[in-house]
């Protein structure tokens, strides 16, 4: 884990996505590939877990704009993500309001609760919230919870990035994803939430 307790997949591929923004930034096509091929998966979970099945429709529309504006964009590989994921969130909001629904935070519940324990990692969160079962208990959880949950867990932003995207202080963001974690794990009778867990998601503040 890095430090303020990223995951360490999002952390590990960083470095390569700054340079792939920065190179796709100068009209390289192939680094703007790069850069969606290492952002895609979680973003879609994500959207998924706010619109459920019309998940790629919006993830799309999010990547036309991220694509019509990435000259604007200013940060390394973990602000992009940030970044990218302020943009699909307004996307999956402006989708449901045209629908005129609630939103639906989809699908990350049960597969998530493997992940407390004290062998928690982002690669068991990740591997746990790729199923639609997992999907389906996230959509049972408090939207604030869930969104949490997605955006530390599975988009990989810390704790100040995640509160940024949502508009939310840090510690809040950081206590909602810590209780998302925590009802999930009740619900798959995992008997609790570890330290260690919590501090997976993150501690900064």
């Amino acid at each position: 884990m890095g430090h303020g307790g990223e995951p360490r997949r999002a952390q590990a591929h960083d470095g390569e996505l700054g340079a792939a923004v920065a190179r796709a930034q100068e009209g390289d096509e192939a680094a703007f590939a790069v850069a969606y091929r290492l952002v895609q998966p979680g973003l879609l979970v994500y959207v998924r877990g706010l619109v459920g099945d019309d998940a790629e429709d919006v993830t799309s529309e999010a990547w036309l704009e991220i694509a019509r504006d990435l000259g604007r964009f200013k940060g390394d590989g973990a602000g992009f993500r940030g970044w990218t994921a302020t943009i699909a969130r307004h996307r999956a909001l402006d989708h449901l309001r045209r629908q005129r629904v609630r939103p639906r935070p989809s699908a990350l519940e049960q597969d998530v609760l493997e992940l407390p324990g004290p062998q928690s990692t982002h690669d068991q969160a990740m591997e746990a919230m790729s199923t639609e079962h997992a999907l389906a208990l996230v959509g049972e959880l408090p939207r604030d919870q869930a969104e949490a949950v997605l955006l530390r867990v599975v988009v990989g932003l810390d704790g100040p990035a995640a509160a940024r995207v949502l508009g939310k202080r840090p510690g809040a963001v950081r206590t909602a994803a810590y209780r998302g974690l925590k009802r999930l794990a009740k619900q798959l009778g995992v008997e609790s939430v570890t330290d260690e867990a919590s501090r997976t998601l993150g501690e900064s503040t």
